[in-house]
C-alpha cells in the first residue's frame, strides 16, 4: 500500500489557497477622503446675529450675541424692539459711562413678547455714599418702556452700580429671573413674576419683588428686603422695614433693625428677628418658627404651633392660641388659650 507524502499534501494544498485568493480583484489601498460631516453646526441649527457694538436696536426676531464687551457713552445699551428675541451676552458686559447715570442697559420696548435675556452682565459706577446712590453708569439695569412685557426670561445676568433698579420687568405677565444676582443699585434690586436663586445685595429700595421667590437672598435693603406672596427657602435683610413682607413663608428667615423681621399669613419652619420691632408676627398660623427681638415681641401669631418666641425686654410670645410652645421675655407668654404648656 502507497502512502501519501505529508508533506507534498500540504503545499498543493497552500497552492490551492493562493491560486483562490489570486483570483480575487484588488481594490485601490489609497484613501478616499476626510469624512463628510454628518452633523449641522449651531449657525444652521440656530442662526444668529452678532453684536459688536452699541448703542443696538433689534427690530427683527432672532437670536443676538455679544462677541465683545460694549460701552456706551449716554443713552440705552441694546433696545429690543420686537418680538421672539434672545439676546445672549455670551458673558461679556454692556456699560455705561454716563454721567450722571442714566439710560437702561437692556431696555424692552413697546410690550414685547417671548424675550430671553441671557449669560451677562450689565456694569455701571454708581455707589451708595451714606444712604445717597450716585455716579456714572446707567439708570436701570434691565427695563421697559411703553407697555408691559410678557413671557420673559432674564437668567444668568449680574447687574451692578445703577441709579435706580436692577432688574424690573414688572411682577405679572410670565416674567421669570432666575440665576441672577444684582448689587448696589438705588431703587428696587428685582422685579419679576417669579425670582428663583437670585441675589440682591445693597439696594436703595426693595429687594426682590415678586409674586413667588425660591432660594433667594437679600442684604442691606432700604426699605423691604423680600416682598412676595410666597417664599420659600429664602433669606430678606432690612434696615428700615420688613426683612421679609409674604402672604406665605416656608423655611425663611428675615432681619430687620428698626421694622419686623417677618411678616407672613401663614409661616412654616421659619425665623424672624428684629432689634427694635417683631422679630416674627404673623396674622394667621406659625408652626415651628422662632422669633427674637431685642426690644419687641418676638413672635406674635393668631395661632401657634410648637413655636418659641424670646425677647430681651418685652413678651416672648403673644398668640390666642398656642400648642406646644415656649416664651421667654418680660412677660415669657401673653396667651389666651393654651395647650401642651405650662
Amino acid at each position: 500500500m502507497k502512502t501519501r507524502n505529508p508533506i507534498i499534501h500540504a503545499a498543493c494544498a497552500c497552492g490551492l489557497l493562493f491560486t483562490t485568493q489570486s483570483g480575487f480583484a484588488q481594490g485601490s489601498l489609497t484613501p478616499p477622503g476626510a469624512p463628510a460631516p454628518t452633523m449641522k453646526t449651531l449657525a444652521q441649527i440656530e442662526p444668529r446675529t452678532p453684536i459688536s457694538s452699541a448703542p443696538f436696536t433689534i427690530t427683527n426676531s432672532g437670536s443676538y450675541y455679544l462677541t465683545t464687551n460694549v460701552t456706551v457713552s449716554s443713552g440705552d445699551g441694546i433696545t429690543i424692539a420686537t418680538n421672539n428675541v434672545t439676546l445672549d451676552l455670551s458673558g461679556f458686559t454692556i456699560a455705561s459711562t454716563a454721567s450722571p447715570a442714566t439710560g437702561i442697559g437692556v431696555l424692552l420696548a413697546g410690550g414685547c413678547m417671548n424675550v430671553a435675556i441671557l449669560n451677562g452682565f450689565v456694569v455701571g459706577a454708581v455707589t451708595n455714599n451714606a444712604g445717597v446712590y450716585a455716579g456714572s453708569g446707567f439708570g436701570y439695569g434691565i427695563y421697559y418702556s411703553a407697555g408691559y412685557p410678557s413671557n420673559v426670561r432674564v437668567s444668568r445676568i449680574s447687574v451692578s452700580g445703577c441709579q435706580h433698579d436692577g432688574i424690573n420687568l414688572y411682577v405679572v405677565n410670565s416674567v421669570l429671573v432666575e440665576l441672577c444676582n444684582v448689587n448696589m443699585v438705588g431703587g428696587i434690586g428685582i422685579l419679576g413674576e417669579t425670582v428663583y436663586h437670585s441675589t440682591a445685595l445693597n439696594c436703595g429700595d426693595t429687594g426682590i419683588t415678586s409674586r413667588t421667590a425660591d432660594d433667594c437672598n437679600v442684604f442691606g435693603a432700604g426699605s423691604v428686603g423680600i416682598n412676595c406672596g410666597r417664599a420659600n427657602n429664602c433669606a430678606g435683610w432690612s434696615s428700615n422695614s420688613y426683612g421679609l413682607f409674604a402672604t406665605t413663608a416656608n423655611n425663611c428667615s428675615g432681619t430687620s433693625y428698626n421694622g419686623q423681621g417677618i411678616n407672613a399669613i401663614v409661616a412654616n419652619n421659619c425665623l424672624g428677628t428684629s432689634a427694635t420691632n417683631c422679630g416674627l408676627f404673623v396674622g394667621s398660623s406659625a408652626t415651628g418658627c422662632y422669633g427674637y427681638s431685642s426690644r419687641g415681641t418676638g413672635l406674635s401669631a393668631k395661632i401657634a404651633s410648637s413655636c418659641y418666641g424670646y425677647s430681651d425686654f418685652s413678651t416672648g410670645l403673644s398668640a390666642t392660641i398656642a400648642n406646644s410652645c415656649v416664651g421667654t421675655g418680660s412677660p415669657a407668654l401673653s396667651v389666651t388659650n393654651k395647650y401642651n404648656m405650662p
